[in-house]
């Protein structure tokens, strides 16, 4: 199960990265199950992501952007 995951981030990573308002693409987990979490820092960015891949949910958490400490 891990090795898939990992292909569905790197998978998910390749679609959305690069694209207005995505920040990043990281594995989760929600209500006890793994998941897909894709970070946006606007509605633009929400737009983009799926649902779903490569056979997980995918979460969308909305937050300001990174910066570099």
């Amino acid at each position: 199960m891990t090795g898939d995951i990992r292909k569905a981030q790197s998978e998910l990573a390749s679609r959305v990265m690069g694209r207005p308002g995505v920040e990043g693409v990281a594995i989760g987990q929600k209500a006890g199950k793994p998941c897909l979490v894709v970070y946006v820092s606007s509605q633009a960015g929400e737009k983009l992501v799926p649902r779903t891949a490569g056979g997980f949910r995918v979460v969308v958490e909305r937050g300001k952007g990174f910066r570099k400490l």
